[in-house]
C-alpha cells in the first residue's frame, strides 16, 4: 500500500491551552482546532495563540476522518480539516483537502434565486439553491478561521459540465468560491477510512415524541424517520439531546402496503456516475406515496409510489413504482441543457413531457431530508428520443421564495421481472409489479393493431361497467389502503356508473408519476 502523500513542510507545536501538539500540515494553514481541548488556535510566526473554543462535533458516522488520505485526478490528496453547518434543513460536512482561487465579480448574496441563470468565469451555470446556514463546529487545519454561530449565506450552483459550484458569503464583501465534481468513495482510493459504525440514535435512548415507542435509525444521514408503531413522522436533524418535532400522518392506519418490504436488498444495475450503471447492492429504506395536485378538482387523481434506496458508497437512489411502469432515477450534480422544450443531457436529447404538482400523502422509514406535512412538489418530465426513448429526466423544485430547491435526476425505466427478480420477491407478486406491459406503447406495429387494441378496450369496459363493483374496489382497498386515490377514484367511478355516467379519460402519468 502506498504511504500518504507527505506535505512539503509542517509544523508542529503545543496548544497553548492543554499543551498537547498541534499539528499544521499545510503551510497555508494560519489555524487549527486542538484534537484535545477543541480550543481554536491561530498561528502567529512560530508560536500559537489561542483565540476561542470550537463545538463539540456532531457525529454523524461519516467514513471520512483527519488523516485519510486519496488521489483525484492523478494527485494525491489528505484530509486535514473539517467544517461542520447547520440549516433549518439539517447539516453538512466540508472537508479541507491538502493538494501539492475564485472567478472575479461575484454577484451579491440578495440577487441569487433559485432557477437563476448567469455566468461566472465565462462558464453558465444554473442557481440550484440559496440557503441561510451557520458554522456549528471545525476540527483540524483549515485556511480561514472559523467562525461558529453566524448565520450566512450559501448559494449552490451547477452546470451542464456536471459540475458543482459554492459562493459562501460568510464574509460578504469577498465570498469564497469552490469548484468540484461528483466523485465515488471508490474513485478516490482512500486510506485510512474510518470502519464503519453500528451506533444509531436509537441506541441511544431516542424516543418517538408522540407514542414513545423506541427509533432506531440506521443512517448517519437521516434527517427524517417515521415511528414504526404509531407511523408519526419525526425530525431527527437536530442529533442527539434536540428537541424532536413531530407530526402524525392523517392516515396512519390506511396507508399502502410497500410491495418491496423496507430492509430488504436487491441488486441493480442503476445510478452509474460515468453514466453506466454498474449491478450493486441497494437496501430499501424509505417508501413514499405521492399523487398529482390536479388543476381542476373533477380531474382523476394520478398516484405513484417512490422506495428510496441506499448505497454506502453510491448514495441514494429512487425506484418510482408508476401507472406506466417501474423506473429508477438518482440525482444529478449538474444540470441539462435546455433549448424550449428540449433538453440534452451526457450527449442524448429528451422532450418536455408535462408539468405538474405533487404532493406526499404517506410515507415510511427514514430519510435523508426533512419531511414536511402535505409537502409539495413542482415538476417537469422529460422522455429520451431515438436510442435513448428509455431514459427519463425530471426536474423538482421545492420550497418558496428564497428558500426554494431544484433538483435535477436523470433515470431509465425498467422491467417489473427485473425488480421481482432483484429484491427476491415471490412469484405471486408479479402480477401486482406489472405495469410495463402497455399494448399503447410507440413501438406498436401498426394503426390496424392499435385500432383492434382499441376496440377491444371499448367492448372490455362495457363488460366491466356491467359486472364491477365492490369486489374490485375491495382489492384496491386491500392493496393500496382507504385512504388510497385509487380506492377512492374506484368508489367514485362505482357510484358514477350507477347513474349511467359514461367512461372518462385517462392519465397514463409519467415516469415520475
Amino acid at each position: 500500500m502506498a504511504d500518504a502523500p507527505s506535505p512539503q513542510r509542517s509544523y508542529r507545536a503545543a496548544c497553548p491551552n492543554c499543551g498537547a501538539p498541534v499539528d499544521f500540515r499545510s503551510p497555508a494553514s494560519a489555524f487549527a482546532v486542538c484534537s484535545y481541548c477543541r480550543s481554536t488556535i491561530v498561528r502567529d510566526g512560530e508560536a500559537l495563540r489561542r483565540t476561542g473554543q470550537a463545538a463539540e462535533l456532531f457525529d454523524d458516522h461519516s467514513p471520512l476522518q483527519l488523516g485519510a488520505s486519496g488521489t483525484y485526478l492523478g494527485r494525491p490528496f489528505t484530509l486535514v480539516g473539517r467544517l461542520q453547518y447547520r440549516t433549518d434543513q439539517g447539516t453538512w460536512n466540508e472537508w479541507h483537502a491538502l493538494f501539492d482561487a475564485g472567478p472575479d465579480g461575484q454577484p451579491r448574496a440578495e440577487a441569487l434565486v433559485a432557477g437563476q441563470r448567469l455566468t461566472l468565469a465565462g462558464q453558465a451555470w444554473s442557481v440550484a439553491s440559496v440557503v441561510e446556514a451557520t458554522l456549528i463546529a471545525a476540527q483540524g487545519e483549515l485556511p480561514a478561521p472559523p467562525v461558529t454561530g453566524r448565520p450566512f449565506t450559501v448559494a449552490d450552483l451547477r452546470n451542464v459540465r456536471d459540475e458543482v459550484a459554492t459562493l459562501d458569503y460568510g464574509e460578504p464583501a469577498a465570498p469564497r468560491w469552490s469548484l468540484g465534481r461528483p466523485v465515488a468513495l471508490s474513485e478516490l482510493a482512500m486510506r485510512g477510512l474510518a470502519e464503519a459504525s453500528e451506533k444509531t440514535l436509537g441506541g441511544r435512548g431516542v424516543s418517538c415524541p408522540n407514542c414513545g415507542a423506541a427509533l432506531q435509525v440506521t443512517l448517519e444521514s437521516t434527517q427524517s424517520i417515521v415511528c414504526t408503531e404509531c407511523k408519526a413522522v419525526v425530525d431527527v436533524s437536530g442529533g442527539v439531546g434536540a428537541e424532536l418535532s413531530h407530526y402524525v400522518q392523517e392516515n396512519a392506519q390506511d396507508g399502502g402496503t410497500p410491495q418491496i418490504p423496507l430492509g430488504r436488498t436487491g441488486t441493480l444495475a442503476i445510478a452509474g456516475r460515468g453514466g453506466t450503471p454498474q449491478p450493486l447492492p441497494w437496501q430499501v429504506v424509505g417508501y413514499v406515496e405521492r399523487c398529482e395536485v390536479p388543476e381542476d378538482p373533477e380531474d382523476e387523481q394520478v398516484v405513484w409510489r417512490e422506495y428510496l434506496l441506499y448505497h454506502r458508497s453510491e448514495g441514494f437512489a429512487f425506484l418510482v413504482d408508476a401507472e406506466d411502469g417501474w423506473s429508477w432515477t438518482a440525482p444529478l450534480t449538474g444540470v441539462p441543457e435546455l433549448r424550449g422544450d428540449a433538453a440534452r443531457w451526457r450527449g442524448e436529447d429528451y422532450r418536455k413531457l408535462y408539468d405538474y404538482q405533487g404532493k406526499v400523502t404517506y410515507v415510511l422509514g427514514e430519510f435523508y431530508w426533512k419531511l414536511a406535512r402535505d409537502e409539495r412538489t413542482f415538476n417537469t418530465d422529460y422522455a429520451g428520443t431515438g436510442a435513448a426513448s428509455r431514459k427519463r429526466l425530471n426536474r423538482e423544485r421545492t420550497g418558496e421564495g428564497r428558500t426554494q430547491e431544484i433538483v435535477w435526476s436523470a433515470g431509465e425505466t425498467m422491467a417489473a421481472e427485473t425488480v421481482r427478480r432483484a429484491f427476491q420477491l415471490p412469484e405471486a407478486a408479479a402480477a401486482a409489479l406489472r405495469r410495463d406491459a402497455t399494448p399503447t406503447s410507440t413501438n406498436a406495429s401498426s394503426l390496424l393493431a392499435k385500432l383492434f387494441f382499441w376496440a377491444f378496450v371499448i367492448v372490455v369496459l362495457l363488460i366491466l361497467f356491467r359486472c364491477s363493483g365492490d369486489d374490485e374496489c375491495d382489492g384496491l382497498r386491500e392493496r393500496y389502503g382507504a385512504a388510497s386515490a385509487e380506492y377512492q377514484n374506484c368508489q367514485a367511478s362505482n357510484r358514477a356508473r350507477t347513474g349511467g355516467g359514461s367512461y372518462g379519460g385517462f392519465s397514463s402519468g409519467g415516469s415520475h408519476k
